[in-house]
């Protein structure tokens, strides 16, 4: 199953229904004309939380706001119709409790028109995501790095390496068991991806995880070379278009400045001629 062939927006059901088969496509996306390059194309168009640090310019995930989340999830909505749209719940809105994460959850949904909201955690959010899905809330869950702990892991490391890995599977089940439709595994070795997806029955989507996911995401900044302030391995540049916007600026400010541009077909007339 994929988008194509959809007159409705996708569903979380659908995206679950595709575990096992072709893989879900997904990438992120923060404004109106990105969502609608892309809607053709994917499955999940995730509103990020990482729209601080790519368009915003944080340090890290950790100050974006839910104004910012509801703003930009409202930018890409009116650009979908077909794929479905899934907007990051961000740092503390919903860790506090199950009650105060359905208040935040519903209100990012309500004013988005999002299918679904996706959380970080595993073991320790479980109870929160079948608080919110008995409640009519999907929940896409995200484990292994999560960015918003990156304090407290010390860095963007890789996950599951070693005596962690155990508790990333646990983690994995339990989200699973919880009623999230499909999990993030950010970071993780590729054979710990591939137990994963062969254990849980929700589609696994990877990002620097392993090829044998239920399917993939990227930051679409990252993928179309558009944000250039640092590379990660699993990163890979699907265009340059960094390079060729920053070469389409000097262009523009040469010709400015040698007086070329605007050209006489850039002006109007005084007169109209007939």
């Amino acid at each position: 199953m994929s988008a194509t062939g959809f007159e409705r927006r996708l569903m979380p059901s659908d995206i679950q229904a595709m575990k096992g088969g072709a893989p879900v496509v997904c990438l992120t996306a923060y404004t109106t004309p990105m969502a609608r390059l892309m809607d053709d194309h994917v499955d999940l168009v995730l509103v990020g939380d990482s729209v601080g640090m790519v368009v915003h310019g944080l340090p890290s995930t950790i100050g974006v706001t839910m104004e910012m989340m509801i703003l930009h999830g409202q930018a890409v909505g009116r650009g979908l119709k077909r794929a479905l749209m899934v907007i990051d719940m961000p740092f503390g809105s919903y860790e506090e409790s199950p009650a105060q994460a359905f208040r935040n959850a519903a209100r990012l949904m309500a004013e988005t028109g999002a299918g679904a909201v996706k959380l970080e955690g595993g073991q320790h959010m479980a109870e929160t995501i079948r608080f919110l899905v008995q409640r009519g809330i999907p929940v896409m869950a995200h484990i292994g790095l999560t960015p918003q702990s990156v304090n407290t892991l010390g860095g963007y490391k890789v996950q599951g390496r070693g005596d962690d890995r155990a508790r990333l599977i646990a983690d994995a089940q339990a989200v699973a068991d919880a009623g999230a439709f499909s999990v993030v595994l950010e970071k993780v070795p590729a054979s710990l991806a591939d137990e994963i997806t062969a254990a849980i029955a929700i589609p696994t989507v990877g990002i620097g995880a392993s090829a044998g996911c239920d399917g993939q995401v990227l930051v679409v900044d990252d993928m179309l070379g558009l944000f250039t302030a640092f590379k990660p391995k699993f990163v890979k540049r699907f265009g340059n278009l960094g390079e060729e916007a920053e070469a389409a600026v000097a262009a523009y400010a040469a010709e400015v400045r040698a007086r070329s541009f605007p050209a006489p077909e850039h002006v109007f007339a005084d007169e109209v001629k007939k």
